[in-house]
């Protein structure tokens, strides 16, 4: 899947108000770096690569409670195993949908898609090019 139906698949199941408020933070964003000098545009970029989209945030919170409660089902009670037999159908619902409930509360912290840091950075990045000859 590309990142831009993986951006639209997160902003279809996302609220209207959470992807207003994250367009708002990234044109604010884009409006603030885009009058500084190209030093610090170009360590705005660079820092955008760095930037955990959506994507990863889920996939690394639910890979770290799995194996907690794999690791724990192992050496406390077998109990734990109920934490990654609630994590994983989360994560599968979110790869078949691209919905699951801890969407909202990443949106709500201000995780971006992929295709909305890429639209921060490839505008800082016109804004480095300067315009066309």
């Amino acid at each position: 899947m590309t990142s831009v139906s993986n951006m639209n698949r997160v902003r279809r199941a996302s609220s209207d108000r959470l992807n207003r408020k994250i367009d708002q933070l990234t044109d604010a964003n884009i409006a603030r770096y885009s009058k500084m000098s190209p030093e610090v545009i170009q360590r705005r970029i660079e820092a955008l690569d760095r930037e955990w989209d959506v994507e990863r945030v889920l996939e690394a919170n639910a890979s770290t409670l799995a194996l907690t409660g794999l690791a724990l089902g192992l050496t406390r009670s077998a109990k734990w195993f109920i934490l990654p037999g609630v994590v994983l159908p989360f994560l599968l619902q979110h790869a078949i949908q691209g919905w699951c409930p801890p969407l909202p509360i990443l949106r709500q912290l201000g995780i971006r898609t992929r295709g909305e840091i890429d639209r921060e950075k490839y505008t800082l990045f016109a804004v480095l090019e300067g315009p066309s000859s």
